[in-house]
């Protein structure tokens, strides 16, 4: 049985002595296979290669393509830089008043050079990996390209003080959001992953107003298109909850400082919860540590749809013992 369908077998909640593993991982990767970070965000040859090593490595049971904010950013014509061993960095927001907001152009993200390096690293993820692989492609959420486009905290302004401005960003953004995931679906990914970490930061009333039913409409349409959605929110997630137990998420990340149990409780059986294993422990612990933290929680697990994984991006100095640890806690 191949790794896709494992995944199918887990979606359709069918019983199996294996916990699904799945790492989220980037600049480890990178350096796995001898590489920069900034060579992994702006070239999909180097971040397919590392992506597979890594899978093949650890034994993991799906790739990605999940590198940076700024894809979509640089779409919408910002310039982006690549520093070795950092971050991709906006070099100047390009939205600061509501007429630049009505005057934004969603791209064609085939004309792009970022976010057609991504559709690219789709194709040859099905030429590498010949279907039998998840393949998980990535979007920004409506609210961070918002806030990638106009700044963190003008934008978390804006939700309080101005609706019209909030309110045509966001959907320019989600029209966008949505040619970029159809885009990767068309290219094969079986999955996409959806990023809105500062949704983690705002109350629940902002998200109910602002976002939710804006991540409705981009999962219903990735879910016409024919993929799942993974939905990322970096941080705790504690209070929203409630809201993202109304929505027909495929898989929710689930960070360290959120409870799985009162997780599962929220939002029910249905929902793939992935994590949530504090990813600063599993790079400081020894790799007994973390093989024991982990089977602790893939016990408590079992019989749920569940993928263990760190609470967020593994980190660049975990030792591959530690991984390899992960990994053995799943068997």
């Amino acid at each position: 049985m191949n790794k896709k369908q494992l995944f199918n077998r887990l979606i359709n909640n069918e019983k199996s002595d294996i916990t699904s593993f799945h790492p989220l991982w980037m600049h480890f990767a990178a350096r796995f296979i001898g590489k920069t970070y900034g060579e992994f965000a702006s070239d999909y040859k180097t971040l397919v290669k590392s992506n597979i090593k890594a899978m093949e490595y650890f034994d993991a049971d799906m790739v990605g393509l999940v590198s940076d904010p700024y894809r979509e950013t640089a779409a919408f014509g910002a310039k982006v830089t690549f520093p070795a061993e950092e971050v991709p960095r906006c070099q100047k927001l390009i939205v600061n008043s509501i007429e630049d907001a009505n005057a934004l152009k969603n791209p064609d993200v085939y004309k792009n050079e970022r976010t057609l390096d991504r559709i690219k690293g789709a194709e040859l993820y099905q030429k590498e990996l010949k279907g039998e692989v998840p393949v998980i492609g990535w979007i920004e959420g409506p609210l961070a390209e918002a806030c990638d486009l106009t700044g963190l905290s003008n934008m978390l302004l804006q939700l309080m003080m101005d609706p019209d401005f909030s309110n045509t960003l966001l959907d320019k953004c989600m029209v966008t959001a949505k040619d970029f995931a159809e885009a990767q679906i068309t290219a094969g990914c079986d999955i996409i992953g959806m990023g809105d970490a500062i949704c983690s930061q705002i109350d629940a009333s902002t998200y109910d107003t602002y976002v939710k039913e804006r991540h409705r409409e981009i999962i219903d349409f990735i879910h016409e298109k024919g993929a799942k959605v993974k939905l990322h929110i970096c941080g705790d997630i504690t209070h929203i909850l409630p809201s993202l137990a109304d929505l027909p998420i495929d898989i929710l990340d689930i960070d360290h400082m959120v409870d799985l149990q009162s997780s599962y409780e929220i939002l029910g059986p249905e929902i793939i919860r992935c994590g949530n294993i504090d990813p600063v422990f599993v790079m400081n612990k020894s790799s007994e540590e973390v093989e024991n933290a982990c089977k602790e929680m893939v016990q408590k697990e079992k019989g749920r749809k569940f993928i263990l994984s760190a609470g967020c991006e593994i980190c660049l100095d975990t030792s591959i013992k530690n991984l390899q640890a992960m990994r053995t806690a799943s068997l």
